[in-house]
C-alpha cells in the first residue's frame, strides 16, 4: 500500500468508501480515528461535567479537559495553556473577540479587515460597527485574490485598534504574509487577529513566531470533531477583556448587587463546555504533531500544481487565485463560463467526486473576482494523484455534459 493509502485507512469514512474522491476538506476535513476513539473513550469512561463535582468521574473529566487545553497550547506553541479558550468553532471564537475586545473600543476607533475574509471574520465587525460606532476599513485584494499589502500603510492610522485577516483564504487558497501585516499593524499600536481555520489542517502552528495577538480555528478542519473551536489570545489581553457570555463556570462570585469574573480562560467558557469534543480535538492535534509536515506540505504543493495544470487545460475554465501553487494552500477554486457551480458539482458527485459549489461564505472576495459563485476543490493529506486525475477528468466530463 502507498503512504496515502495507509493514511486514508486511518480515516473511518474514507476507509469505508474506497471509491470516494473527497475534495471538500476546506469545508470539513475527515475525522481521524484517534479523535473518534478519544471521544468514545471519554463519553463511555468518564462522562461528567467539569468544575462542578468532587466524585471520581468529575475529577477524571477535569483532568481530560485540562490535558486537552495543554495539547492545543503545544500545537500552537504558545506560552501558556491558560491562553487557550475552548468554544464551539472558529465562528464563535471570532464573535467572542468582536464582543469582548469590541467592548473596549469607542466610537471613532477603527478595525481593518480584508476583502478576502470568510463571513465569520467580516460580519461580526460590521455588527460591531452598528453596535459601537467604530469605523471599519477594508484592505483590498489583488487580481489574484491575495491581500494587497501595498495598501496597508495608508489604511492604518493611530486610531486602528485591530487588524483582522485570514491566514489563508478559503476561496483563493492564498497565504497571507503575516509578518508584513504584523509589522505594519504594530507600528500604529494595533492588535492582529488571524483566522487560522484554513491553515491548521496543514500542520502545527508557531504563534510565537508569527507575533500575532489573537488566533482562531475550528476542530472539524483539523481532523477533529465538530462543535469545537479554539480562541488563543495573549494572556495580558485576555486578562483585560470582559466576558462575552454569562452563566455558570465563568464567575468568581455572584451576589444580588453584582458579580465578579473568573480568571481566563474560564471567564470566556460560560456553561458546560464541549468537553468530549475538546478531548477528541486534542487527540487529533497530538497525532498531527507526530507527522513529517515538511514532506507532507511538499506533496500537497505538488498535487496542487498538478491540479492547476490539469484544470487550466479545460476549455472555458478560469482559475481563481494565485497561479503558482507555492503561494497558496491546496485550495483550488474555479469558474467555468456558462456553467453554474451547483450543476458542475452535481455532475462531479456522479463521478464520485465530493466538491463544494457556491459563494463559500466569502461574497466580498467573489465580488472582487466578478463572480457570484464558483466550484472549489480542497486537498488534504489523505489525497493523492488519483484524486487529482479523477477531478480533471470529471470536470472535462461536466463540461461535455452541461455545455
Amino acid at each position: 500500500m502507498s503512504e496515502t493509502d495507509l493514511l486514508r485507512a486511518e480515516f473511518p469514512l474514507l476507509a469505508a468508501n474506497p471509491g470516494l474522491h473527497y475534495l471538500d476538506s476546506a469545508a470539513t476535513a475527515q475525522i481521524h480515528r484517534c479523535a473518534l476513539d478519544a471521544v468514545v473513550r471519554h463519553e463511555t469512561g468518564c462522562r461528567a461535567n467539569v468544575l462542578r463535582g468532587s466524585h471520581r468521574l468529575a475529577e477524571a473529566a477535569d483532568r481530560a479537559y485540562d490535558a486537552a487545553r495543554t495539547s492545543v497550547a503545544r500545537f500552537l506553541n504558545v506560552a501558556s495553556a491558560d491562553e487557550v479558550v475552548f468554544c464551539s468553532g472558529a465562528t464563535a471564537a471570532l464573535n467572542l473577540v468582536a464582543h469582548a475586545f469590541g467592548a473596549t473600543l469607542r466610537p471613532g476607533d477603527r478595525v481593518l479587515v480584508s476583502q478576502a475574509e470568510h463571513h465569520s471574520n467580516f460580519v461580526p465587525w460590521q455588527m460591531l460597527r452598528e453596535r459601537a460606532g467604530i469605523a471599519l476599513d477594508l484592505l483590498p485584494v489583488t487580481a489574484s485574490g491575495e491581500l494587497d499589502l501595498a495598501a496597508l500603510p495608508r489604511l492604518l492610522s493611530p486610531r486602528t485598534r485591530l487588524v483582522a485577516v485570514t491566514q489563508c483564504s478559503n476561496v483563493s487558497g492564498a497565504w497571507t504574509d503575516v509578518a508584513a501585516v504584523v509589522e505594519e499593524a504594530h507600528k500604529v499600536g494595533a492588535r492582529v487577529l488571524l483566522d487560522g481555520a484554513q491553515a491548521v489542517q496543514h500542520g502545527p502552528q508557531d504563534l510565537r513566531a508569527l507575533g500575532i495577538d489573537f488566533y482562531a480555528f475550528s476542530g472539524h478542519k483539523a481532523f477533529g470533531p465538530n462543535g469545537i473551536g479554539v480562541l488563543w489570545a495573549r494572556g495580558d489581553l485576555l486578562a483585560g477583556l470582559p466576558p462575552f457570555l454569562g452563566g455558570g463556570g465563568m464567575i468568581d462570585e455572584v451576589a444580588i448587587e453584582a458579580s465578579s469574573w473568573a480568571e481566563p480562560p474560564r471567564r470566556f467558557e460560560a456553561g458546560t463546555p464541549p468537553i468530549a469534543q475538546a478531548v477528541g480535538l486534542a487527540a487529533a492535534l497530538e497525532w498531527m504533531g507526530g507527522l513529517d509536515w515538511p514532506r507532507l506540505r511538499e506533496r500537497e504543493e505538488r498535487l496542487c500544481a498538478d491540479l492547476i495544470d490539469g484544470l487550466l487545460a479545460v476549455p472555458g475554465l478560469r482559475l481563481l487565485g494565485p497561479p503558482a501553487s507555492a503561494r497558496r494552500a491546496p485550495i483550488v477554486s474555479f469558474d467555468i463560463a456558462g456553467l453554474h457551480p451547483h450543476d458542475v458539482c452535481q455532475v462531479l458527485d456522479h463521478h464520485g467526486l465530493a466538491l463544494r459549489g457556491g459563494h463559500h461564505c466569502a461574497q466580498p472576495l467573489l465580488a472582487a473576482f466578478g463572480v457570484d459563485a464558483c466550484s472549489r476543490a480542497s486537498l488534504a493529506l489523505y489525497n493523492d494523484e488519483a484524486d487529482v486525475a479523477a477531478l480533471v477528468e470529471g470536470v472535462a466530463a461536466a463540461v461535455r455534459t452541461l455545455a
